[in-house]
């Protein structure tokens, strides 16, 4: 007789068979044994298990639930890394071009005294406006383009040139040489990067972790299902068992003791039972917690679809812990996170020095208007200008009359305390980022390696478990034939149907202990090893 290990151990249904013997009396077990033996061995286990109530669900559906916006750690996780972006985005502004311009309009009327004023009461109109552009380079460098521009007039006689049209085109240039310089302006913006790189890595991690929650926690819901069947079963035949001693004593073929142990183990069964509804019920919250949706149709649980599947392609150990190293996510987003740390050190480390700025202008200047006759006494003065703002920012532009500037500007607080605290703390940080990544790589080389064993061992950790459940069912069929031929007592079937529910609840861990390994497995390589395996088309009944 041949059995699966992705369904039901033929020691199941047939230590079931054999405990419904005892609720035969002896003279028919005869009668019987043709007919139980053309009995479907899978059969007694899968109604008991069509026999509990569920909302059917696939392991695929439970993923895609989850990860739809079921799982608030997936969703937190999408929220870190939004902010992440942000902080990113904002640093990286500072480096951003920025256009700038003002302007007003001025009236004055000012009384005079003096003659050489030009009028009794002196009226002045001017508009001035300042625009330009300017930005920080990433290494520091501070470069603006200033244009200057206004209109003047005066109701002065002596005003020569009425209006006036002045211009003034710059362009200045400040260069940190040691505080502010290279990594002193630009490390924040490269750590928020790496950071915004974690938190991509971190959500990545995220969704494979709650893909493997999920799993896990499902194929904890196929064995709890199991379990519940098969102590419904032995439950069912320990309530026959107890019927039958009661008759056997009432015929004196036993005596009193054999009915208080059947009642007794018949007692602990529906503890049993009710501890296995209890674990179910909470695993299946467990789960729906998980996906973020409750069964539907008023159902109590949800009903595992999927079985475990039973064999994965094996890498060698090594070749495994490797792949995680390279490929994991958590691991790479501490790596992320000490590159972060890293550049924040950089620019502290130049910060730490005084002020030191290059500062230098190159420009121009420019003047145009329309050139007034001016009397004054017995001379007559006459101003050869005839022009627009147009001319004054030829003027500036071909820089007809041009201005520079160079210099430097130093400042240099004493002690330089604040830098150097500020250097110590984030080479300090530094240090603690790379011990985390540290730390981190050698947990999951230690998980993977786990995993891995688990894996190893799935084919001799099924046949251990087979061969215990068929251990029980032989022990029940010698105590089955020895109970009705009175050679043992109801106590020792008692025992004998502990056993095997012992074997059988060793059996349903062995069977989901493997896939919970490999969706371990799975988690710690980030998805890529070993591929998940379907039940090739199988479903539980």
């Amino acid at each position: 007789m041949s059995c699966d290990i992705r369904g039901v151990p033929c020691g199941v249904a047939l230590s079931c068979l054999l405990l419904f013997h005892t609720a035969i009396p002896a003279p028919a077990l005869a009668a019987q044994t043709s007919t139980a033996s053309t009995v479907n061995p899978d059969s007694a286990l899968a109604g008991a298990m069509a026999r509990i109530e569920g909302a059917p669900l696939t392991l695929q559906e439970a993923i895609n639930a989850a990860l739809q916006g079921g799982s608030t750690a997936a969703r937190a996780a999408a929220a870190a890394l939004a902010a992440a972006r942000g902080t990113q985005r904002r640093e990286r502004g500072a480096f951003d071009p920025e256009l700038f311009l003002t302007g007003a309009r001025t009236k004055d009327h000012q009384p005079t005294t003096s003659p050489f004023s030009g009028a009794d009461v002196l009226e002045t109109k001017r508009t001035a406006g300042t625009g330009g552009a300017r930005i920080t380079l990433p290494f520091g460098t501070d470069i603006e383009a200033i244009l200057d521009a206004s209109r003047s007039e005066s109701n002065s006689a002596f005003a020569a040139v009425n209006p006036q049209y002045d211009a003034n085109g710059r362009i200045l240039v400040r260069q940190p040489l040691l505080k502010g310089f290279g990594p002193g302006t630009g490390s924040e913006a490269k750590a928020t990067k790496r950071e915004t790189e974690a938190a991509m890595a971190r959500y990545d991690d995220v969704i494979l972790g709650v893909e493997a929650l999920v799993e896990q926690v499902y194929w904890d819901l196929y064995a709890a299902e199991r379990d519940l069947a098969v102590g419904r079963l032995i439950r069912d035949q320990a309530q026959a068992l107890a019927t039958q001693s009661e008759v056997r004593a009432r015929t004196g073929l036993v005596g009193p003791n054999d009915p208080a142990n059947a009642r007794v183990f018949l007692a602990e069964r529906e503890q049993a039972v009710l501890d296995r509804e209890e674990d179910l019920d909470q695993i299946s919250d467990r789960l729906a917690a998980l996906i973020g949706r409750r069964p539907s149709g008023g159902l109590p649980r949800y009903h595992p679809v999927d079985d475990p599947p039973s064999s994965f392609a094996i890498e060698p150990e090594d070749s495994v812990v490797a792949r995680a190293l390279r490929e994991n996510r958590e691991l790479r987003a501490k790596e992320r996170d000490w590159a972060a740390a890293k550049a924040r050190t950089q620019g502290a480390a130049w910060n730490r020095f005084p002020t030191l700025n290059f500062v230098g202008t190159l420009g121009g200047r420019g003047l145009a208007g329309k050139g007034r006759t001016v009397i004054f006494g017995t001379d007559t003065l006459v101003t050869n200008m005839n022009g627009n703002f147009g001319d004054a920012w030829s003027q500036v532009n071909q820089r007809d009359f041009p201005t520079w500037s160079a210099g430097l500007e130093f400042s240099f607080p004493l002690f330089l305390r604040e830098g150097r605290g500020e250097h110590d703390r984030l080479r300090a940080e530094s240090d603690r980022a790379a011990e985390d990544y540290e730390s981190a790589r050698r947990v999951l080389e230690d998980d993977v390696r786990s995993a891995h064993r688990a894996l190893v061992r799935a084919g001799r950790r099924f046949e251990a478990a087979q061969s215990g459940a068929q251990a029980a069912r032989e022990q029940v069929r010698i105590g089955v034939l020895q109970y009705n031929n009175g050679r043992t007592t109801a106590f020792e079937l008692v025992r004998l149907g502990a056993d095997l529910a012992s074997a059988q609840q060793r059996y349903s861990s062995a069977l989901v202990r493997t896939a919970k390994a490999a969706a371990s497995l799975r988690f710690l390589t980030s998805g890529t090893y070993p591929a998940r395996a379907t039940s090739g088309g199988n479903s539980k009944p």
